[in-house]
C-alpha cells in the first residue's frame, strides 16, 4: 500500500491548451459555418429544422463536407442540445522546396519552418508541383483544425 503512495506522476503538455473543439447551440449554426459531424470537423453546406413533434424538441439536420478530405456527413440534433465546433485557424506559408519523397517545407511570416505536411492529392498538389518546378514563389494555405494540418490551396506570390 506504502508503494503505491510513493508513485510520483508527472504530466507533461506541449500544447497551448486550448480545446480542438468548442460547445454552440446547434439551433444557432448556420450555413457555412464549422460543425464536427461524425468525429469529423466539417463545413455546414446546408441546414434544415422540423417542427416540433410530439416529444418536443424541434430538431436540425446538418450535412457537411469534411474540411480535410471533402467527404459528405450528416446528422440530425435537437436544435436546443449542444454540438461541438472545431476551432478553425488558416495561415499562408511560403513554399521553400517540395521533396522527391512527397514532403513539403514551408517558412511562415516570422521565418519559422514547418516541414511536416506532405504534398495533397488532386488540383491543389499538381498546382503547387508545377509552380515549384517552373521556380514561382508560391504561397500554400494551410488549415488547422482538431490537431490536424492539411494544404487547402496554393497561390503565387505577388511581385514585389
Amino acid at each position: 500500500m506504502s508503494e503505491e503512495l510513493d508513485e510520483h506522476h508527472e504530466f507533461v503538455s506541449a500544447d497551448s491548451g486550448s480545446s480542438a473543439t468548442f460547445p454552440q447551440q446547434a439551433g444557432s449554426i448556420r450555413k457555412n459555418a464549422y460543425v464536427v459531424l461524425k468525429g469529423r470537423p466539417c463545413k455546414v453546406v446546408e441546414t434544415s429544422t422540423s417542427k416540433t413533434g410530439k416529444h418536443g424538441h424541434a430538431k436540425i439536420h446538418f450535412v457537411g463536407i469534411d474540411i480535410f478530405t471533402g467527404k459528405k456527413y450528416e446528422d440530425i440534433c435537437p436544435t436546443s442540445h449542444n454540438m461541438d465546433v472545431p476551432n478553425v485557424s488558416r495561415a499562408d506559408y511560403n513554399v521553400l522546396d517540395v521533396t522527391g519523397e512527397g514532403f513539403v517545407s514551408l517558412m511562415d511570416g516570422k521565418g519559422g519552418v514547418k516541414d511536416d505536411l506532405r504534398v495533397p492529392e488532386g488540383e491543389v498538389g499538381d498546382a503547387l508541383r508545377k509552380g515549384f518546378e517552373e521556380g514561382k514563389d508560391m504561397i500554400a494555405t494551410i488549415v488547422c483544425a482538431m490537431k490536424e494540418e492539411a494544404i487547402l490551396a496554393v497561390k503565387e506570390a505577388p511581385k514585389s
